[in-house]
């Protein structure tokens, strides 16, 4: 049989062009599905009419389109559903050994985030009423009403939400998972290595009884991803240092980059460190390192050595699994090319004095290993000497991270921009600064994993603020 063709879905209409990438294994370069790719040109023109696409969710209730959003989570994780325009379909099982071979997560990475999707579909009703603040959503639906007997009324920011999306890792999708039953249609631009997750959401909301009209699905190149974001009123961008720079000033644009999550001990928990080694762990390597919210530098007033002995002792053994062995912690790289460069960045930074790789004693072989026709990066724990060392402050595709010591009274002014920070400490006025602190954008009090969302909370930026703005109101 042949293999999958996925079209661009223009307002959710299949469209295959002459144009077409192929996915791939990342292991033996067997093509999984041919892509079918769109240029800017198409874009915009598409964009002129995405008022169209709008009225067609203006037509439901937000309650109805929660409920849609429920029975399409069951769908995604559960269901058969087309996969492409050429007759095929795509199992749970298949999507998961799909996107394992094409992005190199193990099956019980990809599991756990279909998990992780799926809880935010079935539970929006939850979500929306804390991004909300507890706010009656028929206001959405009327465009006004009350709020703690207040008159309130909210309007639309946007005739759509664009989405560049990464390859690393699916459970990226949930972020938008609330704009549908906000009434507001996705323009998606799929990550190369990953256009499985959006295709297979688009699908479920669909079969659903979603508008297929609320849904466009844009494969296209660096220009054509330019025209999402100048286009939709609001966009979602992940991308590196470079891509958050681009867009930090502009507030139509919510920008997903590294996130330097990090965990903070305090003084007053420091002799107990050994109690956290396994929160230290997880939040380094769960789902492979890649996730904006693994933790990438530990930060204690003393012990240091010690802490990145025994966190290196825990990860230094690990090596690659088949992909479908239940106890596979490690991802393999789409591109090889990116694992290269990850591997000779920490070793030319090593060279500069003040840091060690605790893990280098505990690994059987080096850093990158070929396993299976794959390329992995095992974890790797630095201890630095300052928090000004290169090494110190740095995020990579893969389990790492450094351990540095740093006074508590210096470590706030230091850290810098920080997604999560996970602090252990019960210093009442240790923990007054850490809530003070106007650069941690999270912040988990006592030993929890930098990777454990609550999805009631904003996780990076909140989507009901960005897509809806409050206005003053009078009604005779």
């Amino acid at each position: 049989m042949s293999v999958p063709h996925l079209p661009a879905l223009r307002k959710g209409r299949p469209y295959e062009s002459l144009d077409k990438v192929q996915v791939k294994d990342h292991k033996t370069g067997e093509v999984c599905a041919e892509v079918s790719q769109v240029n800017a040109g198409i874009v915009r023109k598409d964009l002129a009419r995405i008022g169209e696409a709008r009225a067609s969710l203006k037509k439901f209730t937000v309650e109805q389109l929660i409920e849609i959003t429920a029975k399409a989570g069951e769908l995604f994780l559960n269901g058969t559903l087309p996969l492409g325009d050429k007759g095929h379909t795509q199992s749970p099982q298949e999507y998961i050994a799909t996107l394992s071979r094409t992005s190199g997560l193990p099956h019980i990475m990809v599991k756990r985030n279909m998990a992780k999707i799926h809880f935010a579909m079935t539970n929006m009703k939850t979500v929306l009423n804390g991004l909300s603040r507890g706010l009656d959503m028929s206001v959405i639906d009327n465009g006004f009403g009350t709020q703690a007997g207040c008159p309130v009324a909210y309007f639309p920011t946007a005739n759509a939400l664009g989405l560049v999306m990464p390859s690393n890792s699916p459970a990226v999708n949930s972020l938008w998972l609330p704009s549908i039953a906000l009434k507001t249609p996705v323009v998606i631009k799929p990550g190369r290595d990953e256009p499985w997750t959006p295709f297979r959401l688009i699908q479920a909301f669909i079969a659903a009884g979603a508008p297929a009209e609320a849904f466009g699905f844009y494969p296209t190149d660096h220009e054509g991803s330019g025209e999402v974001v100048k286009l939709c009123g609001r966009s979602l961008v992940f991308g590196d240092v470079n891509i958050a720079k681009m867009y930090e000033n502009n507030p139509r644009v919510q920008v997903h980059g590294p996130g330097w999550s990090k965990i903070i001990i305090g003084e007053d928990k420091i002799e107990n460190w050994k109690d956290y080694i396994d929160v230290i762990v997880s939040s380094i390597s769960d789902n492979g390192g890649r996730s904006c919210i693994n933790a990438s530098a530990v930060l204690v007033p003393k012990h240091g050595r010690e802490i990145a002995d025994a966190i290196a002792q825990r990860l230094g053994p690990v090596e690659p699994l088949p992909s479908d062995d239940e106890n596979a912690r490690l991802s393999g790289f789409a591109n090889p090319k990116m694992a290269e460069y990850i591997d000779g960045a920490i070793d030319a930074d090593l060279k500069t004095p003040g840091a060690e790789d605790v893990t280098a004693k505990y690994r059987n072989g080096p850093r990158k290993v070929e396993f299976q026709g794959g390329v992995f990066l095992r974890p790797t724990i630095i201890r630095c000497d300052s928090w000004e060392h290169p090494l110190a402050n740095r995020e990579f595709l893969c389990p790492y991270a450094s351990v540095v010591e740093v006074p508590q009274a210096e470590v706030l002014g230091k850290i810098g921009y920080s997604l999560i920070v996970t602090a252990i400490t019960e210093d009442p006025a240790f923990t007054e600064q850490l809530l003070e602190c106007p650069t941690i954008d999270r912040l988990n009090l006592g030993p929890i994993s930098t990777m454990k969302i609550s999805w009631d909370q904003p996780h990076e930026g909140n989507m009901f603020e960005f897509l809806y703005k409050r206005r003053s109101i009078e009604k005779a």
